[in-house]
C-alpha cells in the first residue's frame, strides 16, 4: 500500500520525502525485516530508536516516523508526528485494516476481576452461537487456539495483529482485557470499542515506571469510557464518578444498589452435588435468576459486568444462563472437581493477602474440612513465604506444605520459610515437597465435606527448577489423580 494510505486518520508532518512511497512492512523493531518497510521510532526509557534510523534504511526502510527532529538519509520519507506510540498504534490499525470496525469489541478495564469477567463474556456469547476472540492476561485465544502474551494489553501492533486473526478467523467478537498501562502507553489507540465494562477500583501499578498517584491510575482506567459507544460500570464502587468523569459513552451502571440499571438480589453461595458457586437474582432492566459456577461472592459483581455486556449486545437471557452455571477461568477459582464427597479447586492466589480471600470465600460453604496445598516461588521476596504460611495456617484445617517454581533455591528451604509464618498460628500441617504427590495425597485422603484448594500456579503450566522448565498444571494432575482413584 501507499504511505499516504496508512498515514489517512493519523496528525502528521512530512518533513522529507514523498508519501506515494510502497510500503510493505509496519516496524517499531530494528531487528526486523526492514525491505519496504515504515519504522516507527519508538523512545524508551532505555533505548532511543531514532539512532537506529541509518542502520534500518540501510536494510531497506523507506519512511520513518519521528517524534523529534531528525537527520535521515536522502531518499527516505520523514513523517513528524506529536506522540510515535499513539502513531504506531493508529499505523498499526490502518496496516491490518482497521479489524475491530470488523468485529463488536468489549474492553474490561479495573483493578481485578478482569479476566474473570472476560472469559464469563467469551462462554456467553459462544452459548448464543457467537464466534468470538480474546486477548488478556491468560494470553490471546482465536478460535480455539491459544497465544501467549508478555502484558494484560499487548503492545499495539501485536494486538492489530491478533485482531486481523480473528477476523480472518471468521470472529463476529472481540474481547479484551484493558489495563491502565496499555492505555497510558497508547497501546488500544485506533481501536473501535463498542462497548467498555468497569469491574472496580483500588490502589496497584502505583510506584517508578507505572503510575506516579492513585488519582492518575484512576484517570488512565477511565479513559475507556472516552473511546467507548456504551459504558457500563460498578456502581457500588466508590470511584465509579471520578472514574467517568468526562466520558463520551451512554453510560449504564450495574451493582447491588437499588439505582442501578443492572441489579443483582438475593444473593447466596450454592452447593449441591456437582456444582459449587454462587447465585442471585437479576434485576432492573432484565430480570432472570442466575447461578454462576464460580465460587465467591465477589463473582457476583464479575458476573453482573459480563451479564450486563451480553444484554447490551443483544444476547439472550437463556444463553447467558446456560454459559455462567457452566463457565470455567483457568487457575481463577477453577472448579476442577465436585461431587457429595468433595471438592477440588485451583487458584492463582501467590501471596498472603489474595490467600487468605481466597480461603475466607470458601469458608462460606461451611466445610467440613477446608484443605489447602500450596508452597512459594524461589527467588522472590521471602516475606510472601512468611505471609502465605501465616494466612493458610490461620484460615485451613491442614496446610499441605509443597513446591512451586523453587528456580534457584532449594525447596525444603522455601517451605522452612513458609513455616516461619505458618508455625505461630498453631495450624495443622504437613510437608510433602513433591507437588504432584502433595496433590494427591490432598484427594486420596479426602474426607467427605472437604473443600480442597490447590493454589498459587492456577493456569501456569510448567515448574521451573534449576533455570529449566517441565510442563506441570494443577489441573492435569487432579484430573489424573481422580480418574486413577476411580473417583
Amino acid at each position: 500500500m501507499k504511505l499516504r494510505t496508512l498515514l489517512e486518520e493519523m496528525e502528521y508532518e512530512c518533513r522529507q520525502g514523498s508519501l506515494e512511497v510502497e510500503v510493505e512492512r509496519l516496524i517499531y523493531d530494528s531487528r526486523k525485516d526492514c525491505q519496504k518497510a515504515v519504522f516507527v521510532c519508538i523512545s524508551g526509557t532505555k533505548v532511543d530508536a531514532h539512532t537506529f534510523i541509518p542502520q534500518v534504511v540501510e536494510k531497506g526502510a523507506v519512511a520513518v516516523v519521528v517524534e523529534k527532529d531528525v537527520e535521515a538519509p536522502d531518499g527516505v520519507t520523514v513523517i513528524r508526528v506529536s506522540n510515535a506510540r499513539k502513531a504506531l498504534a493508529l499505523l498499526s490499525a490502518a496496516y491490518f485494516g482497521h479489524p475491530t470496525r470488523k468485529m463488536k469489541a468489549v474492553g474490561f478495564t479495573g483493578t481485578k476481576g478482569k479476566t474473570t469477567s472476560t472469559y464469563m463474556l467469551k462462554a456467553i456469547l459462544e452459548a448464543a452461537g457467537k464466534t468470538v476472540g480474546l486477548v488478556g492476561t491468560n494470553g490471546a485465544v482465536i478460535d480455539g487456539e491459544h497465544f501467549a502474551t508478555n502484558n494484560t494489553t499487548p503492545e499495539s501492533y501485536e494486538l492489530q495483529e491478533y485482531f486481523h486473526r480473528m477476523v480472518e478467523k471468521g470472529c463476529e467478537y472481540m474481547i479484551m482485557e484493558v489495563s491502565s498501562q496499555g492505555v497510558m502507553m497508547h497501546r488500544v489507540d485506533g481501536i473501535d470499542f463498542d462497548i467498555g465494562v468497569f469491574t472496580n477500583l483500588s490502589p496497584d501499578h502505583i510506584g517508578p515506571n507505572e503510575h506516579k498517584s492513585f488519582e492518575e491510575y484512576r484517570s488512565y482506567k477511565g479513559k475507556l469510557f472516552q473511546m467507548c459507544r456504551t459504558g457500563l460500570v460498578n456502581r457500588d464502587d466508590e470511584n465509579w464518578e471520578a472514574l467517568t468523569e468526562g466520558h463520551s459513552c451512554r453510560l449504564f451502571t450495574f451493582g447491588q444498589s437499588k439505582e442501578a440499571d443492572y441489579i443483582a438480589a438475593n444473593i447466596g453461595h450454592k452447593k449441591q452435588g456437582d456444582f459449587m458457586g454462587i447465585g442471585f437474582d437479576l434485576k432492573g432492566k432484565e430480570a432472570f435468576p442466575v447461578e454462576v459456577g464460580i465460587p465467591g461472592l465477589f463473582n457476583v459483581y464479575n458476573a453482573l459486568g459480563a451479564a450486563s455486556a451480553a444484554l447490551a449486545l443483544g444476547i439472550a437471557p437463556e444463553a447467558i444462563q446456560d454459559a455462567l452455571r457452566n463457565v470455567r477461568v483457568d487457575g481463577r477459582m477453577e472448579l476442577v472437581y465436585a461431587s457429595d464427597r468433595f471438592s477440588v479447586i485451583v487458584d492463582y492466589a501467590h501471596n498472603g493477602i489474595s490467600t487468605k480471600s481466597l480461603l475466607e470465600t470458601l469458608r462460606g460453604y461451611q466445610p467440613k474440612r477446608l484443605v489447602v496445598v500450596f508452597g512459594c516461588g524461589g527467588n522472590r521476596d521471602p516475606h510472601r513465604r512468611y505471609e502465605m504460611g501465616e494466612a493458610a495456617g490461620q484460615m485451613a484445617d491442614l496446610s499441605i506444605v509443597t513446591a512451586d517454581n523453587s528456580r534457584f533455591e532449594k525447596v525444603e528451604d522455601i517451605m522452612k520459610d513458609i513455616h516461619i509464618g505458618l508455625n505461630p498460628t498453631g495450624g495443622k500441617s504437613i510437608d510433602i515437597p513433591d507437588r504432584r504427590e502433595a496433590i494427591r495425597y490432598s484427594i486420596s485422603h479426602a474426607e467427605d465435606g472437604d473443600v480442597i484448594a490447590v493454589i498459587g500456579k492456577g493456569h501456569e503450566d510448567y515448574q521451573e527448577v534449576e533455570g529449566v522448565k517441565t510442563h506441570f498444571l494443577d489441573r492435569e494432575v487432579i484430573e489424573e489423580t481422580i480418574k486413577e482413584l476411580g473417583l
